[in-house]
């Protein structure tokens, strides 16, 4: 079963962050989604759940109660048809289009493919480290959710962006090239793990990849976004 509800209290992603994972903790609940500027939550649920009970697990500066349906007189309300992961992931997959497309434009010319992907790595961490930094505040929290290294050091969640951009500029400046493929070799192989967990155990949150600017739901896609540059990664340091 699935209720809408009403979540006031929220300030920023961060607030939206928190109060999604405590809802998601809650037993029974299949999966809750917040949406900060509708200030509700849909929450799937194998068996009825008080509002008393989802309230113990907020803290007090949020108030949740169950959302009013209200019929407009004039015509009957259409439901809001659920996006498909294909249309959910099509900011993902614009982005990692235009890297490709610079990519080839700026190495076409080229002999090998090696400078081309120190390039693609290059402009990826850059892009990516961008939209974590539109909330730096809210992106740690949905980072260690599945990230193993942010859930134990929650620093790391913080500085991360910030490992993402010098990594992006090492490549793009050819600087200290071996350092910055082990480190992400280190870095991406770490949060695949936590990807692949999440995936096994069928949970339904949010991917940190594109920061809480854009919802993303965590899929397949980003298992294979990380895997592409692991895989890159390994190729360059063995050339």
């Amino acid at each position: 079963m699935e209720h809408t509800y009403t979540i006031t209290g929220m300030t920023c992603n961060g607030c939206r962050t928190d109060v999604e994972k405590r809802l998601n903790a809650i037993p029974d609940v299949k999966e809750a989604t917040v949406t900060l500027e509708k200030e509700q939550a849909v929450i799937s649920m194998d068996s009825h759940i008080s509002i008393e009970t989802f309230q113990k697990a907020l803290p007090e500066k949020y108030h949740i109660q169950e959302k009013k349906i209200v019929f407009d007189n004039s015509a009957f309300a259409k439901a809001e048809p659920k996006k498909s992961k294909l249309e959910q992931l099509k900011p993902l997959f614009l982005i990692l289009g235009y890297i490709t497309v610079a990519t080839v434009l700026l190495n076409y010319h080229r002999a090998t493919w090696n400078e081309a992907m120190l390039d693609f790595m290059g402009m990826f961490y850059i892009i990516f480290s961008f939209f974590k930094m539109l909330d730096l505040k809210g992106f740690p929290e949905s980072f260690r959710m599945y990230d193993p290294l942010a859930k134990a050091l929650p620093f790391y969640g913080w500085i991360y962006p910030f490992i993402e951009t010098a990594l992006g500029l090492m490549f793009l400046m050819r600087f200290e090239i071996e350092i910055a493929l082990i480190a992400t070799l280190v870095i991406l192989g770490t949060t695949t793990i936590g990807v692949t967990k999440t995936l096994l155990d069928k949970k339904s949150i949010q991917c940190a990849c594109l920061g809480t600017a854009l919802k993303l739901p965590m899929t397949e896609a980003t298992f294979i976004e990380n895997a592409i540059m692991i895989v890159m990664a390994i190729l360059m340091l063995f050339n």
